[in-house]
């Protein structure tokens, strides 16, 4: 049972600090997503407060927002987080990520928006990108950024 456990320490240390096969490791992947994700949700939340504050309706100035923070994760995220060359499979399945994520996103600020008000919308804006972004980091790991 000891040896047992100990291998799946090993395996367990192998995923979070050491390359697995040819990955790199979980934890400076997740370092590297958070970093490029704070620059991507205060470009996003600063392009949707002036939008909105020009008089842009609330989920046409959401998504985008969204589009110029996806311009840059995109590519920041493949070469940065996951190390890889990207390509258009990996930008494929980015678009069909970032589409569910964007109509998430945008439902979620359109209540806020409706149910409170447009301030309240850009206090919770930054909340909801961060959960969305959890979530985003998961489905890139697993399956946009893996090779075919």
């Amino acid at each position: 049972m000891a040896r047992s456990l100990y291998g799946l320490d090993k395996k367990m240390k192998q995923i979070l600090f050491g390359s697995v096969g040819s990955r790199p490791p979980l934890l400076r992947q997740g370092a590297s997503f958070l970093l490029i994700g704070i620059l991507l949700v205060l470009i996003d939340w600063m392009v949707f407060v002036l939008l909105t504050a020009l008089g842009l309706y609330t989920p046409v100035a959401n998504i985008v927002a969204r589009v110029v923070g996806a311009l840059v994760g995109f590519l920041a995220n493949g070469l940065w987080t996951f190390s890889i060359r990207v390509s258009r499979h990996h930008l494929f399945r980015y678009v069909v990520l970032w589409l569910v994520m964007t109509a998430l996103s945008t439902g979620l600020i359109g209540e806020l928006t409706s149910h409170l008000s447009l301030h309240a919308a850009w206090l919770g804006k930054p909340l909801v990108e961060t959960v969305l972004a959890a979530i985003s980091f998961a489905v890139s790991r697993h399956w946009v950024y893996r090779s075919p």
